[in-house]
């Protein structure tokens, strides 16, 4: 959906540029790109469960645009009331950043070489998808409940989960999958016809959203906020739970973020049990954390930067 309304925008002169996500040369890698024409969007299309900064390309005119994680939404959305104007923002649903090894790990479990990986997709040729990776002569793939769910996911880095807003309130327009779930309310991720769930969250994002609409670059129809809540049950559980992390944590000695009008307290009310076993799960991780020796990834580092980063 995303690609579909970059592309739209900088087709007809709307936007000049959003800066977004890509591959590097070296496919296992995740950069900032440029994209100033459609084709430049479907080449930059697809989820990348991988770090990349893309605030820090991005420019503030109002003519330019930005595709980035809530996180950089909401860094973005700040700066802007300082600098006095500000791209159009686009977001998605973020259930966080996993590590760039984790990534590699999945390349060399797959049978692949380390080096010479040309084409990488964390969500390719369906919905969701699967991890699809070639070196240019083998394609090797793995289910999205499997790659993200036992090898991605895992590796998540600790800030994401004390993070507040994993559905884009600071952006413009923000887009996250409408799954089909089971009766239990969990997320099915048999393949099928991808469906994303869009919320314009400012006057320019609406108006942009019924513009493509019209335009016949969306296809929509309305849902209420309950029904999304409903197919993302993760996001619903670390808004209702933060709290509790976040009291276990600092009850350890940890700092934590300050979040300010996201009502977590009054959220925790409503599930006082759930928050005290978040409390109990994140202080028993942060003591765990300091028993433990760190792993020595030096060599991982060292094969890492040998990878071409260029874009």
């Amino acid at each position: 959906m995303l690609t579909a309304l970059a592309g739209w925008l900088v087709e007809n002169g709307e936007i000049v540029q959003f800066v977004g996500a890509g591959p590097s040369l070296d496919a296992r890698r995740t950069v900032p790109v440029s994209i100033g024409t459609k084709e430049e969007a479907l080449a930059a299309a697809g989820s990348r469960y991988a770090p990349v900064s893309n605030a820090a390309r991005a420019t503030f005119a109002a003519s330019d645009g930005l595709i980035g994680k809530p996180c950089e939404a909401s860094a973005v959305r700040a700066l802007a009331e300082r600098v006095g104007s500000a791209p159009l923002v686009l977001s998605f649903f973020c259930a966080g950043t996993p590590n760039q090894f984790a990534t590699d790990d999945l390349v060399e479990l797959l049978g692949l070489p380390d080096a010479g990986i040309t084409s990488l997709r964390y969500r390719g040729h369906g919905w969701p998808g699967a991890f699809v990776a070639s070196d240019g002569n083998t394609v090797r793939s793995m289910s999205y409940d499997e790659s993200w769910g036992k090898h991605l996911g895992p590796t998540m880095q600790w800030r994401c989960k004390l993070c507040a807003d994993g559905v884009g309130e600071s952006a413009d327009i923000v887009a996250g999958d409408f799954w089909d779930i089971d009766e239990r309310g969990y997320p099915l991720f048999t393949e099928g016809d991808g469906r994303s769930a869009v919320t314009a969250r400012t006057e320019r994002g609406a108006d942009v959203v019924r513009r493509a609409i019209a335009a016949g670059v969306l296809i929509a129809d309305e849902v209420g906020a309950d029904e999304v809540a409903a197919v993302q049950p993760s996001q619903r559980k670390r808004r209702t739970s933060l709290a509790g992390r976040l009291a276990g944590c600092l009850s350890a000695g940890r700092r934590v973020p300050r979040y300010h009008g996201f009502g977590l307290l009054a959220l925790a009310a409503r599930d006082v049990r759930e928050n005290l076993r978040a409390a109990r799960g994140g202080r028993r991780r942060i003591v765990a954390s300091r028993r433990s020796p760190v792993p020595d990834d030096t060599d991982r580092r060292d094969r890492a930067s040998t990878g071409s980063l260029g874009g």
